[in-house]
């Protein structure tokens, strides 16, 4: 019997990944592959696994990929999970997922689940661990927060964006396998395109542009005020690096401990370039 929940899963060119993304899944009772006009098969992999194909068209601002999932998709079921096509569940997250979707005991309306990385052939377990991200909820309680109107070039989907819920929240016991980064290329590719959306952001909390939107950040939680206090501090590079590598003791994951610890501190370092990058043009055109 399926489980009566709603599975969404944000692609684009993703015939990789999607296979094993949706073997993890394929106890959903429906599943929406929400994809961006793939062109290596993607759809084609997901319609043989049984998923709902639906074309997404960016419009290079918002909404991005799966907020327009949550605000426009059919839905059968009050649950919704949301998994991207580089990750996959472990066996046992079917029958925990089933239980709070069949009788919800505890009367939450949200789930948290914990991630570990895949980085460089290794599970990494203390690098960027615990992972916590809410993708277990009642889809008509939770969306997407919106921190920037301008364009960010970072791609279609959301990454940072946190999901806020207007409800009780929980955390789910069951973790998901990331396999985020199977080459350094593909690290480099990714958070350069994420460090323009964090330049962005961080330029408009600087210019103070919409307050609503520096309030939305403080509902978030400790960690994201964390990251907010963080972007004034100077030598954030190597403040990063020591967050990763000693102070959640990656040092323990070997080589690639350090590595990971030492590319999230460049990722760091493209983050403040870019965000000063900006402000310089800013002013360039105040002048002009």
């Amino acid at each position: 019997m399926k489980v009566p929940v709603s599975a969404i899963i944000p692609i684009v060119n993703e015939a990789k990944n999607l296979p094993r993304c949706l073997e993890s899944i394929s106890w959903a009772d429906e599943v929406f592959v929400v994809d961006s006009t793939s062109i290596d098969g993607s759809q084609e992999i997901a319609e043989r696994h049984g998923a709902k194909v639906v074309q997404f068209k960016f419009s290079g601002v918002w909404p991005k990929k799966k907020n327009w999932a949550l605000e426009n998709l059919p839905f059968s079921h009050e649950w919704v999970f949301i998994l991207d096509a580089d990750e996959a569940l472990p066996p046992e997250a079917e029958e925990e997922i089933r239980e709070i979707c069949t009788t919800n005991k505890q009367g939450l309306d949200g789930y948290f689940m914990n991630r570990h990385f895949m980085f460089m052939g290794k599970w990494l377990k203390h690098a960027y661990y615990p992972n916590w991200t809410m993708r277990l909820f009642k889809h008509h309680l939770g969306r997407y927060e919106k921190l920037t109107d301008a364009p960010t070039a970072s791609g279609d989907n959301e990454v940072h964006e946190h999901i806020q819920l207007n409800g009780k929240t929980g955390y789910l016991r069951s973790e998901i396998d990331h396999y985020a980064f199977p080459t350094v290329e593909t690290f480099v590719e990714k958070h350069n395109r994420y460090s323009n959306w964090e330049a962005r952001v961080a330029l408009d909390r600087y210019l103070k542009l919409d307050s609503a939107r520096c309030l939305q950040s403080k509902k978030i939680g400790w960690r994201r005020r964390l990251k907010v206090m963080s972007r004034q501090l100077p030598f954030r590079p190597l403040l990063r690096f020591l967050y990763i590598y000693i102070f959640q003791r990656g040092f323990l994951d070997g080589r690639e401990g350090y590595y990971f610890a030492r590319l999230h501190a460049f990722y760091e370092f493209l983050c403040t370039c870019k965000t000063y990058e900006l402000k310089q043009t800013l002013v360039k055109k105040q002048k002009a």
